[in-house]
């Protein structure tokens, strides 16, 4: 090859042995995208932010952890207290861990009010579940580490689930954490996880996740595919590229992102107790149960749904069942229309009972059961799947509005 195809200088030379400029240019200056994104397409690349920053604050805060059962809590203090700007890092984590969950969440409903889950769409959508699922493995396994007393005690609520699996649940169970109680073999292997093992699947999902999208295109807020209609370049008419135009919007949407999450940072990080429980201030004690044991808000859903039903292994069925229906997804919605703008009124009635029963599932996993909040958590469990039923029911035949040739 000459040097004439590979171009000139330094960046001549990195083309001629890496596709650096090719990469630029599939991905950046010359992807297409539709030219009517509006402020639900921040949350992808927030989320990919996100991910860094939890990346490097994770790295900074290794060097000085312990993964030990009799000094992982000191290391935190330690961390805190004696570190340069120690506490900074450790609370631009914790509230990192919690930032993301919010934008992935606010990422998924993006795509089920637009449809983007629709064809051709379904790998990008199943790349995205696997995501969500590691974050929340990668989640739970960092809860641990600070070794508090809700850590613990959390940690031992939820690997406990895993033996009502018949046959093979206390096998399970045991294998998980390393012992027959949570303790510091559970801390090591968990640490060993959340630092290297999940994160390294997490990356290789995302990359995964885009390259898929990149592949396809990407959706818009009304569901058309710019890809048919193209100039005599092949350029799709109703396309932008996506840099300079959407780095630069995306810059905007990180900076606002940026001001609400130092707020929170530097004067609320615990978050009424929310994003830092208050017990997790106390290390952890083996003969001393919590009064009342939650997981942190972002799986508090799931938790109200287990807690829902009496039977213990029904109750795991269901909550994990409520995972694995989001994964089903796009073949559950049989519609042809992917915008929520041209979809029935009935299913953005449903759309309503979905968040409605999320929020109120998210809100009553947090606190103590009582038979009221029972009853509400079932009927918010049964508003919870009654959507996916719902879906798949009126999607075949959906009284669906025209969608539009060209982007509006």
């Amino acid at each position: 090859m000459s040097e004439k195809d590979t171009g000139t200088g330094f960046l001549g030379w990195i083309d001629a042995r890496f596709p650096l400029t090719k990469m630029y240019e599939e991905h950046l200056s010359k992807y297409y995208a539709p030219k009517n994104f509006n402020f639900w397409y921040f949350f992808g690349s927030l989320a990919l932010f996100v991910l860094i920053l939890q990346i490097v604050t994770g790295i900074f805060l290794t060097m000085h952890y312990k993964p030990d059962g009799d000094m992982a809590f000191s290391s935190v203090e330690y961390i805190m207290r004696d570190v340069d700007w120690g506490w900074l890092i450790r609370y631009l984590h914790s509230t990192g861990s919690s930032a993301f969950f919010i934008v992935v969440y606010l990422h998924m409903f993006r795509a089920l009010i637009y449809g983007s889950y629709q064809k051709p769409r379904e790998l990008i959508w199943i790349f995205g579940m696997f995501i969500f699922v590691a974050l929340m493995a990668e989640a739970f396994m960092g809860y641990l580490l600070p070794w508090g007393q809700m850590s613990y005690w959390g940690a031992q609520v939820i690997i406990s689930l895993f033996g009502a699996i018949p046959v093979v649940g206390d096998d399970l169970t045991l294998w998980i954490r390393g012992d027959f109680v949570v303790s510091d073999a559970t801390l090591n292997r968990f640490f060993a996880l959340h630092v290297v093992a999940v994160p390294l699947v997490l990356l290789m999902l995302v990359v995964m996740h885009i390259l898929a999208l990149h592949e396809v295109g990407s959706n818009n807020p009304d569901g058309v595919e710019i890809k048919k209609n193209k100039d005599e370049n092949g350029i799709p008419l109703d396309g932008i590229p996506f840099h300079p135009y959407y780095t630069v919007k995306d810059i905007l949407g990180l900076v606002v992102f940026l001001i609400l999450f130092s707020v929170v940072v530097f004067f609320m990080p615990e978050m009424g107790g929310y994003f830092l429980e208050h017990a997790n201030f106390v290390p952890a004690d083996q003969f001393k149960t919590p009064e009342h044991i939650a997981p942190v808000w972002y799986f508090t859903p799931y938790y109200a749904i287990l807690r829902a039903i009496p039977d213990k292994l029904l109750g795991v069925i269901a909550m994990f069942a409520a995972i694995i229906v989001l994964f089903l997804l796009p073949w559950i919605d049989r519609g042809k229309v992917k915008s929520v703008r041209y979809r029935s009124t009935t299913f953005k009635w449903l759309l309503v009972v979905l968040v409605i029963s999320f929020l109120g599932l998210g809100y009553l996993g947090a606190l103590p059961a009582t038979e009221t909040r029972t009853i509400f958590a079932r009927l918010f469990s049964i508003g919870y799947f009654g959507f996916f039923l719902g879906l798949w029911w009126i999607s075949k035949n959906e009284n669906t509005r025209p969608v539009p040739a060209r982007v509006q």
